[in-house]
C-alpha cells in the first residue's frame, strides 16, 4: 500500500525523530528484553542506503539458502540483487549490488500500467513470482528476470481495490502459489487466501483479522508453516507483527503470533523471507518500504526461532 502526501508530511517530525534516534543509516543490536513476549527473539536492524535513482520503496524480498544472496523489489518495477555481510548474528552491511529494471510480458518496460510490485517469491523450480497491486495480476520470470509470463488471473480481479491488492505472495514446497490481499474484495470478514494449484485458483481459508494489522508480505518456512507479515498505521507510526499458520489440507490447523513490534520501533516492513541458518534455527529477515521518502528509511530486520 502507498500512503498519500497527507499521511507522508504528517509523519515527517517522527520519521525524522526515529531516524535521528537510529542513526541515518548503520546496524543495530536489539536487546532481546524488547521481544521477551514471543517467541522470536530480536538479532539486529540495518539501515540500507544504496545511491541509485530506482533505489528506495522496497516492498518484496527473498534470500538464498544460505542468508546472503537476496533480491528485493520495489513498488515501481525494479529489483536489486545483493549480499548481506554479516558479523555474528547481525546483518552488518551490503555489498554487489546490482540493479534490473523489470520487464512486462511483451519485453518492455511497462507504460500501460503502473508497475506497483509487492510480493515476491521463489517457486522451487527456480522461477520468480511478483504479484501487483495497481492492477491486479501475478507474473512469474525465469533466473535472467527476461520477458514476464502470465499466471492465470484470479476470480473477480477487477474487484480489487487498486491500492490494496495482492500485497503478500508465497509458494509452498510443491509449487502451489497463495496471494493475499491487504483487504478483502467480497467484504467478508478475514483476509481471503488465494490458491493456484493447476488448473485453478481456489480460496481453501481465511486467516483472522485482528487488532488493525493488515497482510503485506508472507513466506513458507522450511518447516512447511506459513508465515504472514503484518503491518499496522496508528498515530502515523508502524507497528509489525509476524504469526504462523501451520496449515492441514484446506484448512489452517493452528496459528501463532511470532513477533510483534513496538509502535515506531521499526520503518514500513513489507518484504519477508523466512529461513534457516547453520545451526538449525530458523529466521525471519524482513525489509522495510521507506515510500520513496526522505524521512523514512530502507530497512533490514531480522529476527530467530529459537
Amino acid at each position: 500500500m502507498r500512503f498519500g502526501p497527507s499521511v507522508a508530511l504528517g509523519a515527517a517530525a517522527l520519521g525524522a525523530l526515529c531516524g535521528a534516534l537510529w542513526g541515518v543509516s548503520g546496524a543495530l543490536a536489539i536487546g532481546a528484553s524488547d521481544q521477551a513476549a514471543y517467541p522470536a527473539q530480536p538479532l539486529s536492524s540495518f539501515t540500507w542506503d544504496e545511491e541509485h535513482w530506482a533505489f528506495g520503496g522496497l516492498s518484496g524480498l527473498e534470500l538464498d539458502a544460505d542468508g546472503r544472496g537476496f533480491i528485493a523489489i520495489t513498488d515501481r518495477g525494479h529489483a536489486f540483487r545483493g549480499e548481506l555481510e554479516r558479523e555474528d548474528d547481525r546483518i552488518t552491511g551490503v555489498r554487489a549490488v546490482r540493479h534490473i529494471r523489470l520487464k512486462d510480458d511483451e519485453g518492455t518496460y511497462p507504460q500501460r500500467f503502473h508497475p506497483d510490485t509487492e510480493g515476491l517469491s521463489w517457486h522451487p523450480k527456480g522461477r520468480l513470482y511478483i504479484s501487483f497491486e495497481g492492477f491486479t495480476r501475478i507474473w512469474h520470470y525465469d533466473s535472467a528476470l527476461d520477458d514476464a509470463r502470465w499466471v492465470k488471473q484470479i476470480p473477480g480481479w477487477r474487484d480489487f481495490e487498486s491500492n490494496a491488492s495482492l500485497e503478500a505472495l508465497a509458494i509452498d514446497a510443491r509449487g502451489d502459489i497463495y496471494a493475499i490481499p491487504e483487504r478483502a474484495p467480497d467484504g467478508a470478514p478475514g483476509f481471503p487466501v488465494y490458491r493456484f494449484r493447476k488448473p485453478d485458483w481456489s480460496v481453501p481459508f481465511r486467516l483472522s483479522e485482528s487488532d488493525r494489522y493488515l497482510p503485506v508480505g508472507a513466506d513458507f518456512g522450511p518447516d512447511g508453516a506459513l508465515y504472514v507479515l503484518e503491518r499496522a498505521f496508528t498515530l502515523l507510526q508502524f507497528r509489525s507483527r509476524v504469526r504462523r499458520f501451520t496449515l492441514s489440507g484446506d484448512s489452517i490447523a493452528s496459528e501463532e503470533v511470532l513477533l510483534e513490534s513496538e509502535l515506531g520501533q521499526y520503518d514500513n516492513l513489507e518484504g519477508l523471507s523466512v529461513w534457516r541458518d547453520g545451526e538449525g534455527r530458523t529466521r525471519l529477515t524482513m525489509i522495510s518500504d521507506d515510500n520513496f521518502k526522505f524521512f523514512q528509511r530502507s530497512e533490514f530486520v531480522e529476527y530467530v526461532l529459537p
